[in-house]
């Protein structure tokens, strides 16, 4: 997709296991051109200029690790929502500390999402 179609792509990096997944899930995102990351401790943090960027975004894709969807909620803050948000713990990924994901949770995770991202792109 062409720079300005792609989603912009949040995620949290908190210091669990999911947390961690979300942000590598989203650093490969942008890496593959399928999404736009930025950075969402720059929109809690009220920084203008992310907070202009998520504003303008086509789409914005939310990647949260755990239920408390600090990514939302940094979002909310601005009167944002996310077109797609994901809660990866839902998907059978139980949080923890101290350890990771495993590759095989990450590739199937991926897919998703870039299922998810593409069926979302035909809306628009």
């Amino acid at each position: 997709m062409p720079p300005s179609t792609l989603p912009l792509v949040y995620a949290c990096s908190g210091c669990s296991n999911v947390a961690q997944l979300a942000n590598t899930l989203a650093v490969r995102l942008d890496r593959q051109g399928l999404a736009e990351m930025s950075c969402i401790a720059g929109v809690g943090g009220h920084v203008s200029a992310l907070v202009n960027k998520a504003r303008s975004a086509h789409r914005i894709l939310a990647l949260d690790g755990c239920p408390l969807q600090c990514v939302e909620n940094c979002l909310k803050q601005h009167g944002l929502h996310a077109d797609v948000h994901l809660i990866l713990s839902h998907y059978g990924l139980r949080k923890r500390y101290g350890e990771d994901c495993t590759g095989v949770e990450c590739d199937e995770l991926f897919e998703e999402i870039k299922g998810l991202i593409a069926s979302d792109a035909r809306q628009y």
